[in-house]
């Protein structure tokens, strides 16, 4: 990690500074969230987040009231992003499952509406925690639930429902986890055929070519 402050001052909803007040709790928990995914739980200590900020640590507890305050509201905002984020997108409407499936997968592409890393970051701290293991367990439930949700709306069976849930969300896990980084184009390629293997059905062209142009243009967009 560098010595200058982390601050993401790009919210227009973020709290503004008054007086002699230098960063916010938005801040903190930025800074945090940046540390607990570059360097894991551990190292989200106080001193080294005042450090990253340039601050004192007294500042600290305007905003919270120890160090576990502060790990409740990193959890708290991966739920909000993460499980409420994929939650929302398995509701979207769409003519179709396989339409359905590529609102889904916006959250691959889109870290607002899921942040990998960030989950990533949670399942590995609930290695060294029961209680987080306890809350992913559950947000692991209530996605998989979701999506069988959103099968069942199509008319599968409940028990295709399911087994196709599980099925396209541990795939993804371990697609993320493989990182494999291979060329946008080439990983754009499999949609159509991702998209049978989930459903069962053969996606139209407009969906595929609607949910590329979707990926080519964030992805682009965030090269510039």
């Amino acid at each position: 990690m560098g010595s200058k402050p982390i601050l993401h001052r790009d919210d227009p909803s973020a709290e503004p500074l008054v007086g002699n007040i230098k960063v916010t709790r938005d801040d903190w928990l930025n800074v945090a969230m940046d540390v607990l995914v570059s360097d894991g739980v551990e190292q989200v200590k106080v001193l080294n987040l005042a450090e990253q900020m340039a601050v004192s640590r007294s500042s600290f507890y305007w905003y919270f009231k120890s160090r576990q305050d502060l790990l409740d509201a990193l959890l708290s905002k991966w739920q909000a992003t993460n499980t409420a984020g994929l939650i929302a997108q398995t509701e979207l409407p769409a003519e179709s499952i396989t339409g359905a499936v590529c609102n889904l997968f916006h959250c691959v592409v889109d870290p607002a509406l899921f942040d990998t890393a960030l989950d990533f970051a949670v399942r590995d701290w609930a290695r060294r925690s029961g209680t987080v293991r306890r809350m992913l367990d559950q947000s692991d439930t209530q996605r998989l639930n979701a999506l069988t949700d959103m099968f069942l709306r199509y008319g599968y069976a409940r028990v295709e429902a399911e087994t196709r849930a599980r099925v396209l969300y541990y795939m993804q896990i371990g697609y993320d986890l493989a990182q494999l980084y291979e060329p946008i184009n080439q990983r754009l390629s499999f949609v159509r055929h991702y998209l049978f293997v989930f459903t069962g059905v053969h996606p139209r062209e407009e969906e595929v070519e609607a949910f590329q142009s979707f990926a080519r243009g964030f992805w682009e967009g965030r090269q510039r």
